[in-house]
C-alpha cells in the first residue's frame, strides 16, 4: 500500500471529519446543544450510613436512583418550607400494608395540612385503632392452586390483600364501632343538614382516639385520630367505594343521616386559594390523586412543589400514571414548579423519601 493510502486510512485527510471536532481544539463538540458536561458518578454504600446519605449518593447515579434523589430533594424543600401548604394524597392499600405510622407521624409533626385518601385506608386505619390487627400472609399456597388458596381463606373467614391477611370478624367490630361511637353523634345534630365527608372523617378520628385510649389499645390510634387531634382535614371523595361508605349508607336507611359529596369542595378550595405556596405528595393514583390536583383548576394559583410515587405507566392515558409534566399543561402545577416522580412500590419509596426529607430538615 502506498504512503498516500496509509495517510488516508489514518484519517489524515483535509475534509474536516478526521477527529469529529470540526476544528474545536478543546475536544468538545460545538453542536451538542442538549449536552451539559455532568459526568455520572457511582453510588457508594458504606456501613453505618443514614437513609439521607443513601439518597444523597443516589444523585451520583442514573435511571431510577437519580429520580429518587431528585424526589428527596423536592420533598425536603416542600416539607421544610414554613410557607408551604402541603396536601398529601394517599391511595392504595397503604394502611393495611404497614404505612399507617409513617402517615400519622407526618400529620402529628405538622408536615401535612390536608389529607386526601380512600375510604379503604380509613376503614383499615380504624380497625387497628380499636384493637384489630392485620397479619403477614402469602399470595398463594405452593401446595394448592391460587384459586384453592383463596377459596380456603374464604372458608376460614380471612380476607387477603396481596400478602396481608385480615380476619373478617374485624369488620363486624368496625361496624359496631361506627354505629355506637361515630354515626349517632352526626345523626343527632340539630337541623336536617347533610353531613360533609370531612365532618364524618373528623368524627371518625375523634372516636378512634377515644376508644383507643379507653380500651388501652397498644397500637397507635392512627391516621384519622392524628388528623383530628392536629386539626388537619381529611377529604375522602370516593368514600362510598369502601366498607366505611357501605356502612354509612346502611345506617342512613334507618336514621336521619346522609352525606353531602360536594360539601367539602369549598373548604378544600379555600385552603388552596389562601396558601402562600402549595405542595403535594401523591402516593399512588386514583381518585385521591386527581382530587388533589384538580383543586388548582378553580384557584388563581397552582402547585409550587409536587412529588409523585407511582407504579403506573403514562402510556395508558390513565390518571394514575399521568406525569406531573402533563399536570402542568392543565395548570395544576406552576410553570416553574419543582416536581419529581418516582416509579416503584410506595411501601418502599414513601418511608425512604420521608426519612431522607426529615433528615435533611433536621428531624
Amino acid at each position: 500500500m502506498s504512503d498516500d493510502g496509509d495517510h488516508e486510512a489514518a484519517g489524515g485527510g483535509d475534509d474536516g471529519e478526521h477527529d469529529g471536532s470540526d476544528g474545536d481544539t478543546d475536544g468538545h463538540h460545538p453542536c451538542r446543544e442538549e449536552f451539559a458536561e455532568d459526568p455520572l458518578g457511582h453510588a457508594r454504600v458504606t456501613s453505618g450510613m443514614t437513609v439521607g446519605e443513601l439518597v444523597e449518593t443516589y444523585g451520583d447515579a442514573g435511571i431510577g436512583a437519580a429520580s429518587v434523589h431528585e424526589a428527596g430533594d423536592v420533598l425536603a424543600e416542600m416539607l421544610g418550607s414554613e410557607d408551604c401548604t402541603v396536601f398529601l394524597s394517599l391511595a392504595g392499600a397503604m394502611v393495611p400494608a404497614g404505612m399507617r405510622r409513617v402517615v400519622s407521624d407526618l400529620i402529628r409533626d405538622g408536615y401535612v395540612d390536608a389529607l386526601v385518601t380512600t375510604g379503604a385506608n380509613l376503614t383499615h386505619d380504624t380497625i387497628e385503632a380499636i384493637g384489630g390487627k392485620h397479619h403477614h400472609g402469602r399470595t398463594h399456597d405452593p401446595e394448592k392452586s391460587l384459586r384453592d388458596h383463596d377459596e380456603n381463606l374464604r372458608e376460614e373467614g380471612v380476607d387477603r390483600i396481596y400478602n396481608v391477611y385480615l380476619p373478617q370478624e374485624h369488620f363486624a367490630e368496625f361496624e359496631g364501632h361506627l354505629r355506637e361511637e361515630v354515626f349517632p353523634a352526626l345523626a343527632d345534630r340539630e337541623g336536617d343538614d347533610a353531613v360533609s365527608i370531612a365532618e364524618l372523617c373528623a368524627e371518625l378520628g375523634r372516636a378512634n382516639a377515644a376508644v383507643n385510649d379507653r380500651e388501652d389499645v397498644p397500637e397507635d390510634p392512627g391516621v384519622a385520630a392524628a388528623a383530628y387531634e392536629s386539626d388537619v382535614p381529611i377529604y375522602c371523595p370516593a368514600v362510598q367505594d369502601s366498607v366505611l361508605g357501605l356502612q354509612a349508607w346502611m345506617y342512613g336507611q334507618t336514621a336521619s343521616f346522609t352525606l353531602d359529596a360536594l360539601a367539602d369542595m369549598t373548604e378544600l378550595t379555600d385552603l388552596a386559594f389562601e396558601a402562600d405556596e402549595a405542595g403535594c405528595l401523591l402516593v399512588g393514583g386514583g381518585v385521591p390523586k386527581n382530587f388533589t390536583l384538580q383543586t388548582m383548576l378553580v384557584t388563581p394559583r397552582a402547585y409550587d412543589y409536587a412529588v409523585q410515587i407511582t407504579m403506573d405507566p403514562e402510556a395508558t392515558g390513565g390518571l394514575s400514571g399521568a406525569t406531573l409534566e402533563e399536570a402542568r399543561s392543565w395548570g395544576k402545577l406552576e410553570t416553574d414548579a419543582r416536581n419529581a416522580s418516582v416509579y416503584g412500590d410506595a411501601t418502599v419509596m414513601l418511608p425512604l423519601l420521608v426519612a431522607a426529607a426529615r433528615e435533611r430538615i433536621g428531624e
